[in-house]
């Protein structure tokens, strides 16, 4: 699956999540009353904002000068951390603490937006910008997801970093999209699933991400390389 898939679901599953899912119809439906696009352009602005954190973070990566398979061999373990994270109730509220701020600071921001007097121009650029803020509004919920994907893709260059992160943003956005476009019969059984299915599938992602990290830090990942290398054809 590589990268890009890992990046897709753990996005999706930032707003798939029984502590977010649930709100989205209120928040998206709050929007919609301005533009029919409302939930289109706040799905856009969610992975535009996602792209933007992973162009920041692969610069920043690139620029730092360590030494790559350091910076490998760290983000590997941090993965794995972050993916006992979602195992573990207890970790979930400690992300939820240190990443309370940042979310505090975006809550605020959005609602400054969300008080703008609409037209036509200020409501489609305040859905936009609320979109780009709501990533950031539910990182107490979603942080480890969202951490172990900029370990993930900050192991690359700049530009793969980006593309993971643009990745990890449409499929947050999907849901956001999803909320606002279906029928209430729809979200009702898909927030019906969320709520019973939403933890288990986050902590069966926790697990994915912790053999990923593990197999990287004990070096296993070079060894399956280069076992498909050999079985592959040259072509």
């Amino acid at each position: 699956m590589g990268e890009p898939g890992l990046a897709l679901i753990a996005g999706a599953l930032t707003t798939l999540n029984p502590c977010v899912f649930p709100i989205l119809p209120l928040v998206v439906g709050s929007a919609a009353q301005d533009s029919r696009n409302a939930p289109l352009l706040m799905g856009l602005g969610m992975a535009t904002s996602f792209a933007l954190l992973g162009l920041l973070t692969g610069l920043l990566a690139g620029a730092s000068g360590f030494d790559q398979d350091l910076v490998r061999q760290v983000s590997a373990a941090l993965m794995v951390v972050f993916g006992l994270a979602l195992l573990v109730p207890q970790g979930k509220a400690v992300f939820a603490r240190l990443l309370s701020p940042l979310s505090n600071r975006a809550s605020a921001l959005s609602t400054q937006l969300d008080s703008g007097h609409p037209s036509a121009l200020n409501g489609a650029a305040r859905s936009l910008g609320m979109g780009m803020l709501l990533g950031f509004v539910w990182t107490p919920c979603s942080g480890p997801l969202l951490a172990s994907t900029l370990m993930l893709a900050s192991t690359g260059g700049a530009a793969d970093t980006f593309l993971t992160l643009t990745i990890f943003g449409l499929g947050a956005a999907t849901p956001l999209i999803s909320a606002g476009y279906l029928s209430r019969a729809d979200l009702g059984r898909l927030r019906s699933w969320v709520l019973a299915h939403g933890e288990r599938t986050q902590q069966l992602m926790g697990v994915l991400l912790a053999v990923i990290g593990l197999t990287v830090v004990l070096g296993a990942d070079k060894a399956l390389e280069s076992v498909l290398i050999r079985l592959l054809p040259s072509s």
